[in-house]
């Protein structure tokens, strides 16, 4: 083969190789979202996701973790919208350039569980910081998730509260699981310790035993989620038209009313609360 006629191939090669690399961009409908185990574990995105993709064709892949480590992943651009529950995290990672704007999608609360013995005496409790205390006063069990997850940080906002410093009694009283939300629910009930969680994975929550809310109603257990766009500034490869519109759909009026129809046992789990324009 002549240099013209090699050249001439590998241009035609390379040609080739381009247009199937953008043709198969173009056909790649399907964005990764980095969210909670609270929204995975509640069934809340096996509901969602069908009614999107069968209205757009846009295939939503969720990576579910605690929220610090799916905020790390969206700043290591791993993800094309970020889906948390951790507002001043959230309101950081958007100062910091890494996505925007961040807007309110829905919200739900925590709850105190313990066992039917309750060792601190802090069943039917309204007061989060209070219960803590007596928990802490009585030295009875606590299972923390104990893996900077938007539940994590909330429960440390209300050990501070209360006035306890967990870190001095990690691994006596204290039990630190590094788990998600359902293993940590798992671990603390085998153990018989008091956990917090959010209300809609306690609903979906399959191993409750005999366990029950001790602690809820407080104002400081509202749990907030938001959305955020990742900057594709930071991240070239993100999909940021496919990940707009599906943030554009959780805002607008079908995606809340998909929010708020979801339901287990009759009890809805999450409460749509996005900005009205």
């Amino acid at each position: 083969m002549s240099s013209r006629l090699f050249c001439a191939a590998v241009v035609a090669l390379v040609s080739a190789g381009a247009l199937s690399s953008a043709s198969a961009q173009a056909e790649d409908k399907s964005i990764i979202v980095q969210s909670t185990t609270s929204t995975a574990n509640s069934g809340l995105y096996d509901h969602l996701l069908p009614i999107f993709k069968e209205k757009t064709g846009v295939t939503v892949n969720v990576v579910a973790v605690g929220t610090g480590q799916a905020i790390k992943n969206a700043q290591n651009c791993d993800g094309d919208v970020l889906l948390v529950h951790s507002k001043a995290s959230e309101e950081k990672f958007v100062a910091d350039g890494f996505g925007g704007p961040r807007t309110d999608l829905m919200y739900n609360d925590f709850v105190i569980v313990g066992p039917p013995a309750d060792p601190a005496g802090v069943a039917g409790s309204s007061d989060a910081a209070a219960a803590l205390k007596r928990i802490s006063d009585a030295n009875a069990l606590f299972a923390s998730r104990g893996d900077d997850s938007g539940t994590h940080k909330k429960e440390k906002s209300l050990w501070k509260a209360a006035g306890v410093d967990t870190a001095a009694v990690s691994g006596k009283w204290y039990r630190e699981t590094g788990s998600g939300m359902g293993a940590t629910l798992n671990a603390g009930i085998g153990m018989g310790a008091y956990v917090l969680t959010d209300r809609a994975t306690w609903i979906s929550f399959k191993n409750k035993g005999d366990y029950t809310i001790a602690v809820e109603g407080d104002k400081a257990l509202f749990n907030q989620y938001g959305v955020i766009l990742v900057n594709k500034e930071k991240c070239p490869s993100i999909k940021a038209d496919l990940g707009q519109s599906f943030i554009d759909w959780l805002l607008t009026g079908e995606g809340q009313k998909a929010i708020a129809s979801y339901n287990v046992n009759g009890q809805q789990l999450f409460f749509p609360n996005a900005p009205t324009s």
